[in-house]
């Protein structure tokens, strides 16, 4: 399966279970994985056979920016929520949220979920 990538987006936003984490914020990180079939787009060089990575930075943004979720697989999920519904193209997608400052203790560089998800017809 062919696949966009758009790595490592970054974002500021008011999620998690602390009620630090949610007068405070921190940062979230934000990678997915769009699985589709390029043949189209790749021989016809036209956008409209794609998906547009701008569409889908604005996407993943307003789920960021937008209601609090106290779980980052709450948020994850909504994102592929978000762009099945944006995007009718798209196949099958991953989605990676990484928290790199979660407030627990402990030395770790971050913490985060993956999750997979496929159109459901």
């Amino acid at each position: 399966m062919d696949k966009i990538l758009l790595n490592g987006m970054e974002f500021y936003a008011y999620h998690g279970l602390y009620p630090e984490e949610n007068k405070l914020g921190q940062r979230f990180y934000v990678d997915t994985e769009l699985m589709l079939d390029l043949s189209k787009s790749a021989a016809s060089d036209a956008m409209e056979d794609s998906i547009d990575y701008g569409e889908v930075y604005e996407c993943v943004r307003v789920v960021l920016e937008g209601e609090p979720k106290n779980l980052v697989e709450a948020v994850a999920e909504e994102i592929s929520a978000e762009l099945f519904q944006q995007f009718p193209q798209l196949e099958a997608c991953t989605i990676r949220v990484t928290k790199p400052d979660p407030p627990i203790p402990g030395h770790y560089q971050s913490v985060g979920v993956e999750t997979f998800r496929e159109r459901k017809e």
